[in-house]
């Protein structure tokens, strides 16, 4: 295995995420929103018998003299079939050739379930694996309707029987910089964690149509706005971001009817998998069913690896 470091271009980078479904955490955009909040990012192209065979982007937080420590979350993107033995040595050689002086510590988080062979057996993991619901799109949309549970469907009916109308938020700032507000209120008060608020207006406007970035949805009753969510765009997959509702909003089930909306526009826009984010049936229990009602697979991941 080799490691070529930070000689990819944004544009071949892109192309394999998006090939690939790839994570957000893999995005270009993503590191490169990070840079411009100050985080210092490393891209490594792996290779074998002299063809690209993986990437990987790891978020830097150094320690001065000491040495730094580098997270590839979601990651490395593997471009082809590659076997346990294999990420074995790519990860090896990650460690190895990483930039930087001092001690330098590696944190993988792979894009694999617990059941997988992931090639991590000999670092230590230090987290156990995060789970998120993942939705297929590349299917017809009548068999994305028919795996809703029944209770999610019925209030999706009803939602779609209201008189709530649901509308597509703009991609300027002032269109959508009231949801941020709504983000950060509520997380001051239930608790809740997410991107710093800064990163999403250089995230969306990172390429030359901020469509290909975003989706975010308003749900109306009246002249009132009573929910709304967001969802970052990357290659051919997209992660849910924010939401928010009202009271009024919550009892006509407005979110059912912009998520399964958003669904639609998003396999539209040619996104093949939906991923719905972080579910705590003990700490969040009603958000956890809300998610899985959507017939998406849980998918817990094998966790964090410290090297």
């Amino acid at each position: 295995m080799k490691i070529v470091w930070d000689t990819l271009s944004q544009r071949d980078w892109d192309a394999a995420h998006g090939q690939t479904a790839g994570a957000l955490q893999q995005d270009w955009a993503y590191g490169a929103t990070m840079r411009l909040l100050g985080v210092p990012v490393l891209r490594a192209l792996i290779e074998q018998d002299g063809g690209p065979v993986g990437l990987a982007q790891f978020i830097v937080r150094g320690f001065g003299p000491l040495g730094s420590m580098s997270l590839c979350s979601r990651g490395p993107i593997w471009l082809t079939a590659v076997s346990a033995t294999e990420k074995d040595r790519a990860y090896r050689a990650v460690k190895a050739s990483m930039p930087g002086r001092g001690l330098r510590l590696a944190l993988i988080t792979p894009e694999e379930s617990q059941q997988q062979p992931h090639g991590l057996k000999a670092w230590r993991r230090v987290m156990t694996g995060h789970a998120t619901v993942m939705i297929d799109l590349d299917r017809p949309e009548a068999e994305l309707r028919s795996e809703l549970d029944g209770k999610w469907r019925n209030r999706l009916v009803a939602a779609e029987a209201s008189e709530l109308s649901a509308h597509r938020i703009g991609t300027n700032p002032g269109q959508y910089r009231w949801l941020l507000d709504q983000e950060e209120a509520q997380r001051q008060t239930k608790g809740l964690a997410g991107l710093p608020l800064n990163f999403y207006e250089p995230y969306i406007g990172s390429r030359q149509q901020p469509s290909q970035c975003v989706l975010s949805l308003r749900a109306d009753l009246g002249r009132e706005r009573v929910a709304a969510m967001m969802f970052l765009i990357h290659g051919q997959a997209a992660t849910y971001q924010v939401g928010w509702a009202s009271d009024a909003g919550r009892d006509l089930n407005a979110h059912n009817l912009l998520l399964w909306q958003a669904m639609l526009e998003l396999r539209s826009r040619g996104v093949k998998r939906l991923d719905l984010g972080g579910v705590n049936t003990v700490r969040s229990a009603g958000l956890a069913r809300f998610k899985i009602g959507t017939g998406g697979q849980v998918l817990t991941l094998a966790g964090t690896y410290l090297a």
